[in-house]
């Protein structure tokens, strides 16, 4: 498996960076849904970097960011559907710190000097941390698997039902990316079926942007 690290940023982190401050079927269906008071508690980025921080090496967490935008209809999906399974909150809990990050947020984040900020593009812009974490490529809602050390293990783009999303989330928390198995024959292996994985994939653009021709 190919692995990748954000050599603008995350080296810079673990210096203890100084921060400046549809379908309603998967729904009524989702048999693992939780119903249970709980939920996946969310971080900002710099509050995952502090918790990180507070721990050693070998007790840290590795991190999961959810990158998102306010008018993306399957970033939302995800959160109604996705985020509730209770299986994928007792990953989340157990293997990840697990970050929201709103592509289009206006806060700079400074690490050690360099300032992240927002950049403007025509009525809507991307805040460089959300395009250096999706490889200058933004779709949502995307995915990001950062290693204990904040090193890219991988960007996932495109909406992730539960039935999918919980065979990626053991397969990074288990470490199993260091042995020689295949992330995608173990997500067929582990995913079962899912009458919705139709969506799987599916994202959201930005909505100024043209489209393209065939």
């Amino acid at each position: 498996m190919n692995h990748f690290v954000l050599t603008t940023i995350l080296p810079l982190i673990l210096l203890n960076a100084a921060f400046a401050f549809n379908d309603n079927n998967e729904e009524k269906n989702n048999k693992n849904k939780d119903t249970s008071d709980a939920s996946i508690e969310w971080l900002t980025f710099e509050e995952a970097v502090r918790k990180s921080n507070q721990h050693k090496m070998a007790n840290r967490k590795k991190v999961f960011i959810d990158i998102y935008t306010d008018w993306c209809g399957w970033c939302k999906k995800m959160d109604r559907n996705t985020f509730q399974d209770s299986a994928v909150i007792e990953y989340m809990e157990k293997y990840y710190y697990p970050v929201k990050l709103d592509a289009e947020m206006k806060r700079n984040i400074v690490l050690n000097g360099d300032t992240l900020k927002y950049i403007s593009r025509g009525k809507r812009g991307t805040h460089e941390l959300a395009l250096k974490l999706m490889n200058g490529n933004p779709s949502y809602p995307t995915t990001v698997f950062l290693d204990e050390r904040f090193n890219m293990l991988t960007p996932v783009p495109g909406y992730q039902s539960a039935a999918n999303m919980k065979p990626i989330l053991r397969f990074f928390g288990k470490d199993l990316h260091k042995t020689d198995q295949d992330i995608n024959e173990y997500i067929k292996k582990h995913r079962g079926k899912n009458q919705n994985d139709k969506d799987k994939g599916k994202t959201d653009k930005k909505k100024n942007k043209k489209k393209k021709e065939n």
